[in-house]
């Protein structure tokens, strides 16, 4: 099935506030996040409960997506903890029909799709700070493989990523080895 973002989940914007020192949720800006869209930094809650209306806090199996600035990605929200996004952030929720047809996580590998990105990108508007529009990411084209498809494409992302971690990490290594032995080579003829 083919289709537009609009037309399978709801979209808002984050929420503007001002950060405290001891709060109760947690206020996720995009600095929290690496380039591949997983949460890099230790979180704290940051914003009293009170000041949050109850449609901004964050649910398990929504998607956020950083339309502000160059790094531009979509992340799947699974955390237990109480949050809400900042306005760097549009808040996807998937409509209730599409529950059972699409993966959030799907959907976030569908918009970090090179494709996709492409296509985002170069809808972005602004000259000093670019941006990418609600009206832009609603026209987004979203094709919808069966669950077990998505599920497979899942599986060979994450084992793809896993490979290109283990290729850094063994080139990481290697370089300390001929580090290593350049040193001791060095030392050697002192």
């Amino acid at each position: 099935m083919r289709t537009t973002l609009k037309h399978i989940a709801s979209i808002q914007t984050g929420v503007f506030a001002k950060p405290v020192p001891d709060g109760e949720v947690i206020y996720l800006q995009a600095k929290h996040f690496d380039e591949a869209g997983q949460i890099s930094a230790e979180l704290h809650p940051d914003l009293m409960s009170d000041a949050i209306s109850e449609r901004h806090l964050l649910r398990h199996g929504d998607v956020l997506f950083a339309a502000k600035g160059t790094k531009n990605f979509a992340a799947f929200y699974n955390l237990e903890e109480p949050a809400v996004a900042s306005t760097s952030f549009f808040l996807i929720r998937l409509e209730d029909e599409f529950q059972y047809s699409i993966l959030p996580e799907f959907l976030v590998w569908l918009m970090n799709h090179t494709a996709a990105q492409v296509y985002l990108k170069g809808q972005a508007m602004g000259s000093s700070i670019a941006s990418i529009s609600k009206g832009v990411l609603e026209e987004l084209e979203i094709s919808i493989p069966s669950i077990q498809k998505q599920q497979l494409i899942l599986n060979i992302s994450k084992l793809r990523n896993k490979e290109i971690a283990l290729r850094q990490k063994i080139e990481s290594l290697r370089d300390k080895q001929i580090q290593q032995q350049i040193i001791q080579v060095i030392n050697d003829k002192l």
